[in-house]
């Protein structure tokens, strides 16, 4: 006899998670402090390795992002794009709030770099799942910006280590979007038949 007992709270739970998607533009209001909290404490459980916590997130807000728009345009400007750095500088305030993914990877440890950011993925996607629960919109970015070693180092990734990974956006959603048509999941998982090996 089956011990599954159904739970209506963790359905749902799974049924808000099912309808996570990007969202933009982005406006006021963002999250709380105690709601931002939350969500990093939310990053705190990703897989991870040797227990090695190889993310950084450094948020930006307010006059930091006009701050941090000034370093996108610089950045953009040196690196020779051709519209004297203003669309790197839109970039920079997209959303009322920012959140820079960082990685610091321990070269000497026996984990390989790859696990080490994959882990950073999950705690990345943690902090989405998180954003979205609470009801905020968002969306990762990367783009020139985020593998530039200027923007990194002035964003406090100074370490040789230190990599940017993109940017999450975060704000709340400006219009009601239509649910996004997803492919099923069965197109992409198979059950492996050792038989046939």
């Amino acid at each position: 006899m089956s011990s599954f007992q159904y739970n209506p709270a963790k359905t749902e739970l799974l049924t808000q998670l099912l309808s996570r998607r990007s969202y933009w533009p982005l406006v006021q209001p963002v999250p709380t402090a105690d709601e931002l909290h939350q969500a990093f404490e939310a990053t705190m459980r990703a897989p991870d390795h040797s227990n090695l916590k190889p993310w950084r997130f450094i948020t930006i807000q307010g006059e930091a992002l006009l701050a941090l728009s000034d370093i996108f345009a610089t950045a953009a400007v040196k690196r020779g794009d051709d519209d004297n750095g203003e669309r790197s500088r839109r970039q920079a305030v997209a959303a009322p709030m920012m959140i820079a993914v960082g990685a610091r990877i321990c070269s000497d440890c026996r984990v390989p770099e790859v696990e080490q950011l994959l882990s950073v993925g999950a705690a990345a996607m943690n902090l989405l799942n998180a954003l979205h629960l609470f009801d905020y919109g968002a969306y990762w970015a990367t783009g020139a910006n985020a593998y530039d070693l200027d923007v990194r180092q002035a964003l406090g990734l100074k370490e040789a280590s230190d990599q940017l990974l993109g940017f999450i956006y975060v704000g709340s959603p400006s219009k009601q979007r239509a649910p996004k048509i997803r492919p099923s999941s069965e197109a992409f998982v198979t059950q492996w038949d050792h038989s046939q090996t």
